[in-house]
């Protein structure tokens, strides 16, 4: 029998996980499966394993969309709402302080040294993440491997992500295996879902004035494309905010990721940095709220109905697709922002080294903070000997 807990402190023990929570979107929801499964016993086996179901199939990074299921499990819409508020607002506010700090900061030559360090860092970061994530969620499949090599070279050549690779991936996937499996038998039509995908995908962008309309728009196109992984923002929000809006240059872009990297909580909440450096704390607040809601949404509203579609095939077939997809995209980020980090020997080294520590870290996981911190000082001492 489950131990009796209020709903002030369920929310009050997300509270404290989103502000200590370090460690990537696996390790906050083993977090939550150790304390209110196992020890506290707040929910029981059975809505956990169907929250992480949820969060693997739909858009969304998948430590958020936990803990937003696993509040609506306890306490409905009001539990999911607040259990949003107090696992997002932590590293928000974190972001919040650390983006005023870098605009007071910006161009000092120790702020800049540390930052050729950590963008170093971070490529080296994304890239081991592709590696990780292409190893878990493609495995022997040809179909999936050759969506994410298709997806790279795009993305790599374009510098922009074409969304409607990510829907097509999607859709041939799902007309593939049921060519091979039979896979379109009985089950729940994916009208929903497609076209869910493609109404966050296919509207365009037009580019204009600066409006904090115009973030939340943004951002909220970002936040229903979000497939596999956090790091599946990155080519996406590259293209809008650096090419397209101009509100971040490269070096700055690589500098927003770097400090979604070193606060607790899920990679897209750099979007509060790219939001503040666009508009000040008004725009944070509204990047993120963009974001976010349809990770929200897109939880609350299936929840209900989510045990009748979990194990329809189309529905694996299509988020199969578009993660192989969304993992190609983040390799070919990985290219173009390369390129404008890895610009001389010492950003080489650093690089190669971050990369090595977490390749070879198979014991005890190096937190990713630290990682960055180190790098970061190596920055400093590379850009103080060098001219």
């Amino acid at each position: 029998m489950n131990e009796p807990s209020t709903l002030r402190a369920f929310v009050a023990y997300f509270l404290r996980l989103g502000t200590i929570g370090f460690g990537g979107p696996i390790a906050l929801a083993g977090y939550m499966q150790r304390d209110l499964v196992e020890r506290r016993r707040w929910i029981s086996e059975q809505d956990y394993k169907e929250g992480l179901a949820l969060a693997q199939l739909a858009p969304g990074p998948l430590a958020a969309q936990l803990a937003i299921y696993l509040g609506w499990s306890r306490g409905g819409v009001i539990g999911a709402t607040l259990v949003a508020v107090a696992f997002i607002a932590p590293s928000f506010l974190m972001v919040l302080g650390l983006s005023a700090l870098y605009v007071r900061f910006d161009g000092l030559p120790w702020m800049l040294g540390a930052f050729y360090g950590v963008g170093a860092a971070v490529i080296a970061v994304i890239v081991r993440a592709t590696v990780k994530l292409a190893r878990l969620t493609l495995g022997g499949d040809r179909l999936l491997w050759a969506i994410c090599v298709v997806s790279t070279a795009v993305t790599a050549w374009t510098e922009a992500e074409i969304f409607s690779l990510f829907v097509g991936a999607g859709l041939l996937t799902i007309a593939v295996r049921a060519r091979t499996r039979d896979a379109l038998g009985a089950g729940i039509p994916m009208l929903s879902w497609g076209g869910v995908a493609t109404i966050g995908v296919a509207a365009p962008v037009v580019s204009g004035p600066t409006s904090l309309g115009t973030i939340f728009w943004f951002f909220a196109k970002a936040g229903a494309v979000v497939f596999g992984s956090g790091l599946a923002i990155v080519p996406f929000l590259h293209g809008g905010a650096v090419q397209q809006f101009h509100w971040l240059s490269d070096r700055q872009f690589l500098d927003a990721i770097a400090v979604s990297m070193i606060t607790p909580g899920p990679v897209v909440i750099t979007v509060a940095f790219i939001g503040y450096l666009a508009a000040g704390t008004r725009g944070a607040t509204v990047a993120a709220a963009g974001v976010f809601l349809p990770v929200y949404l897109f939880v609350i509203l299936p929840a209900p109905y989510f045990r009748r579609f979990a194990k329809n095939p189309q529905v694996h077939s299509f988020v199969d697709g578009v993660t192989a997809a969304a993992t190609g995209a983040i390799a070919g980020a990985a290219i173009v922002l390369g390129r404008r980090a890895i610009t001389d020997v010492g950003a080489i080294l650093i690089c190669a080294a971050v990369f090595a520590v977490l390749a070879t870290a198979t014991g005890r996981r190096i937190p990713e903070p630290v990682v960055i911190a180190g790098a970061g000082v190596a920055g400093l001492l590379i850009k103080g000997i060098s001219p």
